[in-house]
């Protein structure tokens, strides 16, 4: 295989320096503190704690805001701007130590004042926040108890609420910045947003008040949007982008595995992709129609031909790294006749015709002519619209739409998704809200396992979604770039370890 040229590799040649050795020399300055890495989406903004778009996370969590603890790439919870943290036996009092001179980039010290402020503005009335309704709204007080300790008292006990204050909806924030924080947030994190160029890229510098600047190896940042497979491609080969985490083009992996210039990476992820329906709309507010249409998709033809394999049948809302996840997917075999059979009990009539939304990543652009045609074979005749991702949440995430299809990425989703009726799918169940109560007041293990499982059985006999994958995670990156993440546990990059050997 030819190896390209790069612009700074043609400049030395054109000024009549030997490419074989101006190349190494060239690369290694440019990229001893440097690093572009290429994403599918661009976010609608920077702040994850007032926007569900995981991509905001992909740039700014744990680079630029970081929250009291820390989800690592192997799930596990950490301390971060918190040392440390204890709970009282009845689960509903945490106490928060947090860790001393830390600072913003600005300069500005992080107290629990601070801390308490994120805090109260995340569970306000009118909040926006994804996680306002299963964290925040459980929290009655936020106690700044001195300096640095925070106290967290509960309306019901929750022992996934250090995890789930590692996620980036419970990031700390600037006081001052907030009002600008969807384009330049101010953190506590290694890293500083320096500009964001819209349409193309947000480039980070390294904050010299970060706590411990002197272990970060980077000096900057840059993360560059290309949802075209084709183009990441091509951005890799021609040395614009360093890494890709989460590799899109999946069809060209063999080439990059057969490429030592290249290290490809295949680890896991937490997200649930599915086939979202309107509950709301009419045929699809009826149970049997949904059921239907899980029987209609073949869930390995789609992991064959829109993911190249890659990927683990799913048959509700959990992952299998979730903990209590229990396979579902024989609860609706692919069975084309029961389908039709079931739109006819459902009396649906001649051809079912609706609308399929697809958002711009290839999971959706491809997958979504493989499910069309799935569906056609049973009487239901799709659309395809294709939209971008500000459409997307403009659209269909507000509840405008037919069916369309999405990863939902975080862990642990089924209260946020499903106990909140004026979710986009509008899925409204007294039985399930009453289950996830249930789990939130229980602290004893076996009770809940028994609950998360009789939570994915009830939104799979519901048939609320068609789940289909847990996508695998591909990372594609450049010889010599080590610690980026290989697999996602949550949506994020941490570049606190990255470094060029």
């Amino acid at each position: 295989m030819d190896t390209p040229i790069t612009r700074r590799g043609l400049n030395a040649w054109l000024a009549g320096v030997p490419l074989a050795a101006a190349l190494p020399e060239a690369l290694a300055q440019s990229r001893k503190d440097s690093v572009v890495i290429g994403m599918v989406l661009e976010p609608p903004g920077l702040d994850p704690t007032t926007a569900p778009a995981a991509a905001i996370g992909e740039i700014v969590h744990y680079n630029v805001l970081e929250g009291l603890t820390k989800i690592n790439v192997d799930g596990a919870v950490t301390p971060l701007l918190a040392e440390t943290w204890g709970h009282t036996p009845d689960g509903k009092t945490y106490t928060f130590r947090l860790r001393k001179g830390v600072k913003f980039s600005d300069g500005a010290p992080l107290d629990a004042s601070v801390v308490k402020f994120s805090f109260d503005r995340a569970r306000a009335p009118g909040s926006t926040n994804k996680a306002k309704k299963a964290v925040f709204d459980n929290i009655s007080s936020v106690v700044a108890h001195d300096a640095h300790t925070v106290i967290l008292v509960l309306d019901k006990a929750d022992s996934t609420l250090p995890f789930r204050l590692g996620e980036n909806t419970a990031v700390i924030l600037h006081p001052n910045s907030v009002a600008s924080a969807a384009t330049r947030p101010v953190g506590t994190g290694p890293f500083k947003v320096d500009a964001w160029a819209k349409g193309s890229s947000v480039t980070l510098v390294k904050s010299d008040a970060f706590r411990d600047a002197a272990r970060i190896s980077l000096r900057r940042a840059t993360f560059r949007f290309i949802n075209d497979p084709a183009a990441q491609v091509a951005a890799l080969l021609a040395g614009d982008i360093d890494g890709m985490p989460r590799f899109g083009a999946l069809q060209a992996l063999k080439q990059f595995q057969g490429d030592k210039r290249y290290t490809v990476e295949v680890g896991s992820t937490a997200g649930k992709g599915l086939l979202a329906i309107n509950n709301r709309k009419k045929p699809l507010d009826d149970v049997r129609v949904r059921r239907a249409i899980t029987h209609a998709i073949d869930r390995k033809a789609f992991i064959e031909g829109a993911q190249e394999g890659l990927g683990r049948p799913i048959g509700s809302h959990f992952a299998p790294t979730d903990t209590g996840y229990q396979d579902l997917t024989g609860l609706y075999p692919h069975n084309p006749d029961k389908a039709r059979a079931l739109l006819k009990e459902a009396g649906v009539s001649g051809p079912l015709n609706l609308t399929l939304t697809l958002p711009p990543p290839q999971y959706a652009r491809k997958g979504g002519e493989i499910i069309a045609a799935q569906l056609a074979k049973v009487g239901i005749n799709c659309k395809i619209e294709n939209v971008e991702w500000a459409q997307w949440l403009a659209g269909p995430f507000k509840g405008n739409f037919d069916l369309t299809i999405i990863n939902h990425v975080e862990p642990l989703d089924y209260a946020t998704a499903y106990a909140d009726p004026n979710y986009y799918f509008g899925y409204d169940s007294a039985k399930f809200r009453g289950l996830v109560a249930t789990l939130a007041a229980t602290s004893d293990g076996r009770e809940k396992g028994r609950l998360w499982r009789e939570i994915q059985r009830q939104l799979a006999e519901d048939a609320v979604n068609a789940w289909i994958w847990n996508p695998a995670q591909v990372a594609v990156f450049r010889k010599g770039l080590k610690g980026l993440w290989n697999s996602s546990p949550i949506f994020a990059n941490d570049l606190s370890a990255v470094s060029w050997s």
